[in-house]
């Protein structure tokens, strides 16, 4: 029997409102910043860790945004739980396996780039 994976993530709005997408090579996708949760760390550590490791950005939560749940690659229930994030530090980006781009996007921009709705939803909320 698979099990609910947990994700956490960030809207992340810079210094000049430009919302923080990344490109997955694995997925040929454009999404918000996200990823599972170690053991044992909370859904707000896990966001804060993963928009910093995927980005290079080191940020504050401000409020918690709408979930997203949905099934993964491989068939699984998976909950995405997002917080609207500002910039504390630039800790630079680094191209990866993972994220292999960063784009910073006016609002209009973002929304047209993201590749699911579900991302959309979530950027909606701001």
């Amino acid at each position: 029997m698979s099990s609910e994976v947990h994700a956490a993530g960030g809207v992340v709005l810079d210094g000049d409102g430009r919302v923080v997408l990344v490109h997955r090579p694995k997925y040929h996708d454009w999404s918000l910043p996200k990823g599972k949760l170690a053991p044992g760390e909370s859904f707000e550590e896990a966001a804060l860790r993963e928009v910093e490791e995927e980005t290079g950005v080191r940020c504050r939560l401000v409020r918690e945004l709408p979930s997203s749940k949905y099934a993964d690659a491989k068939g699984r229930s998976k909950v995405v739980r997002y917080w609207l994030m500002e910039v504390k530090a630039e800790t630079g980006f680094v191209p990866n396996d993972e994220v292999d781009e960063v784009r910073r996007l006016p609002l209009d921009e973002a929304l047209a780039l993201l590749t699911y709705d579900r991302d959309r939803d979530v950027l909606r909320a701001i």
